[in-house]
């Protein structure tokens, strides 16, 4: 969550949870790995992964860690109070009311663009030759441009939108919200949820990424940890 507004921690424990009337039953999630807290951090805000490190946002540094080993291999110093991104060359980051774009290597912003929320903005992902931005408090995922930050498409949901990520075609997003914590699949359309993952008691999520197979990886807030949950299985046709 960005530094402009309430952090995700706050807002979870005053707002009373949405209606579930007519969604499918909920499972628990399953957290198969636990990642940090890590050196000079307190928090995670966001997460992405670029095929050899998964990057946590810890509010002053981007750090590069290991999924093998868990051990940092990269920091970057930036601002990165919310959710993070990787297009296949570069890392994107919000950073108060901008989404910065980032070469990993040298951590040097080689571009900026208004963030769409303006300081409201939560989970950040790349498909489809486009990022993905989550507005948590107006339960919205936006669509837009990287180049410019237009909004090309909107998508609702019923709840908070801590993190947000594509996976093989499906849409999956983060909730955080009167003391739960969900993983949902909802459909791009409609916005209607058609799968649900519950976090344990005490667990939350703040930035949300498919590592490309079997895992999400979570960011956990003020845990200052990273989880990883295994992804659910499609049914077979």
């Amino acid at each position: 969550m960005t530094s402009s507004t309430a952090t995700v921690d706050d807002i979870h424990t005053t707002t009373a949870a949405g209606s579930t009337a007519g969604e499918p039953p909920v499972r628990a999630a399953e957290i198969v790995r636990e990642y940090g807290p890590f050196a000079g951090a307190s928090r995670v805000n966001g997460v992405t992964c670029d095929g050899a490190r998964v990057w946590a946002a810890t509010g002053a540094h981007l750090v590069g860690f290991d999924p093998a080993s868990g051990e940092p291999m990269h920091t970057l110093d930036l601002a990165c109070d919310a959710g993070t991104a990787f297009d296949g060359t570069h890392l994107y980051q919000i950073a108060e009311s901008r989404i910065d774009r980032i070469e990993p290597a040298t951590g040097k912003v080689v571009a900026s663009i208004p963030a769409p929320g303006h300081g409201f903005d939560s989970g950040l992902t790349w498909a489809e030759g486009s990022l993905w931005v989550g507005q948590y408090r107006d339960r919205r995922i936006h669509q837009i441009d990287p180049q410019t930050g237009t909004v090309l498409r909107t998508i609702e949901s019923n709840r908070f939108v801590t993190g947000v990520t594509w996976v093989e075609g499906e849409l999956w997003h983060g909730t955080w919200e009167a003391e739960e914590s969900e993983l949902r699949r909802i459909d791009p359309a409609s916005g209607a949820v058609r799968e649900r993952l519950q976090m344990p008691a005490g667990t939350g999520i703040s930035g949300l990424e498919w590592d490309g197979a079997d895992l999400f990886y979570c960011g956990g807030g003020s845990s200052g940890k990273v989880r990883a949950v295994r992804r659910p299985r499609k049914a077979a046709a």
